[in-house]
């Protein structure tokens, strides 16, 4: 376990890119939406004021992870550290940066929601899909996609180390052709009513949650069976 800690520490090494640019990019964002909804005042009617650019935050922690395994990988290995200890150390730092910037946005939230939208009634944080009736579950809500998008770029990044270039244009590529292929069949077999109704009766908790962390563990697994034969 010291070593899987050492490594997750190794990881925070680069800190500004790590932990601090996706906090710092969603303050300016947010700065800036405030700003903008201030100097727009009563021409934006209140329900115009939800913007979706909270989502800013985990595009950029799928980028960081990414950049997790292009980089830190095979300096670790240099290191002498193995593979098996390597992901671990990146599993646990994605699940404790996720973890604690789930408690940030819900914190951010409640003050959103107590500032009347920071003053110009904006909903930055308390996006309609997003809001949950208790904080845990509010938590949840936020915590569990930063582990889903984090998955899927530390496996793109093991992708890309374990077969290069190619591998991920081949990745990429097939997912399209997966995803297209659902499409075409289900239009048709004219199963897009069913499919809709299938995912309007979830609750919106289960569909931030169980998914994303579906996506998660496939990915994290599928990441371990390819990182275990990448060179540096």
């Amino acid at each position: 376990m010291r070593r899987v800690l050492d490594v997750a520490r190794i990881q925070t090494v680069n800190w500004p890119w790590v932990l601090a640019w996706p906090v710092g990019l969603l303050a300016l964002i947010l700065v800036f939406n405030i700003v903008l909804f201030g100097a727009i005042g009563d021409a934006a009617p209140p329900d115009g004021r939800t913007t979706g650019a909270l989502m800013s935050i985990y595009f950029v922690m799928l980028v960081v992870h990414l950049q997790t395994i292009t980089q830190m990988f095979p300096f670790a290995l240099g290191m002498g550290v193995t593979r098996r200890t390597f992901y671990a150390g990146t599993a646990l730092l994605v699940t404790a940066q996720a973890a604690v910037y789930g408690v940030v946005l819900a914190a951010l939230r409640l003050v959103e929601s107590g500032t009347g939208g920071w003053g110009v009634g904006v909903r930055f944080f308390g996006l309609p899909f997003l809001v949950q009736s208790n904080v845990f579950a509010q938590w949840l809500a936020y915590t569990v996609p930063f582990l889903a998008v984090s998955a899927i770029g530390v496996f793109m990044g093991v992708v890309f180390k374990r077969w290069g270039q190619p591998g991920v244009y081949m990745v990429s590529l097939g997912s399209a052709v997966v995803l297209g292929g659902l499409a075409v069949l289900i239009t048709w077999q004219r199963w897009w009513p069913a499919v809709g109704s299938f995912f309007t009766s979830q609750s919106t908790l289960v569909l931030l949650t169980v998914y994303p962390l579906l996506i998660a563990l496939v990915l994290g697994g599928a990441g371990w069976l390819a990182i275990r034969r990448a060179t540096p």
